[in-house]
């Protein structure tokens, strides 16, 4: 359970908001007959492992943001004892064209950037290029885990070589989840504002996720010195995550509300 207390009063009520999307959110998804999972696939068949869904990824033109679904081998998907199975999970970015001002690379001895020459060949859960930003960089937010039945288990974020990105510290990724928004535009409107608000209901718990992503990698790189980047270390793949309750977390924070109201 999350110590909601300790957030603000602002804070609360920001995510209360998205709590309420939310809920409307799945209210008509459950008229439709439909789930998150189902709108992601769009009538798909067979989910094959690693291609993206929807097919091309969900680009909003105006904020920038992007997000895909995908699965990865039954053998990777590495459930937790005692925990559902997951069925895959959903990567979200930032593109630089949405980006706040002042946003920086991470700068260490060793590059930063997602090209250089020592980087793995072929990110296995880069975003597909939008029109006219092919060669822009941009940054993986953070990834959502979900069950076959369509509901969320945890956020987790990677290290670099998962999705090829350029590495920003965890303050400008932070500014950046305020940047993540989208239009509800096909192909399916309901995803779209579903992964908002997943977001925004999160987004305080999420700060502390990118902080501790940052804090797992310079652990990792003063542990494990070898000729290998830490951002390009096979061996270190989820950098943090955070199990998540949807429905007790909109209760949690109902009650809270009510406390301080």
């Amino acid at each position: 359970m999350f110590d909601f207390a300790r957030l603000s009063r602002a804070e609360l009520q920001a995510m209360a908001e998205c709590g309420r999307a939310l809920l409307a959110v799945q209210r008509d998804l459950d008229a439709a007959g439909s789930s998150v999972l189902a709108e992601a696939l769009q009538g798909a068949a067979a989910v094959y492992e690693w291609q993206h869904y929807p097919t091309g990824d969900i680009h909003d033109p105006v904020s920038h943001a992007q997000y895909f679904y995908h699965a990865h081998p039954p053998g990777e998907r590495k459930p937790k004892p005692g925990t559902v199975d997951e069925h895959g999970h959903f990567h979200t970015f930032l593109r630089q064209r949405g980006m706040p001002a002042g946003v920086r690379p991470m700068v260490m001895p060793e590059l930063a950037i997602a090209d250089n020459p020592a980087a793995p060949k072929g990110p296995i859960s880069a975003p597909q290029s939008a029109e006219g930003e092919e060669s822009e960089p941009w940054s993986h937010l953070v990834a959502i885990a979900m069950d076959a039945s369509g509901v969320p288990l945890r956020f987790f974020t990677t290290n670099r070589w998962v999705t090829g990105e350029t590495w920003f510290p965890a303050p400008d990724v932070v500014r950046m989840l305020e940047r993540f928004v989208l239009d509800p535009a096909p192909p399916s409107p309901l995803l779209n504002r579903w992964m908002a608000a997943m977001l925004g209901f999160y987004k305080p718990l999420l700060a502390d996720l990118v902080v501790r992503r940052d804090a797992a990698i310079m652990e990792w790189r003063r542990r494990h010195r070898a000729k290998v980047h830490v951002f390009d270390d096979l061996r270190l793949e989820v950098t943090s995550s955070l199990d998540i309750d949807l429905q007790r977390d909109i209760a949690a924070l109902d009650g809270i509300l009510r406390r301080v109201a």
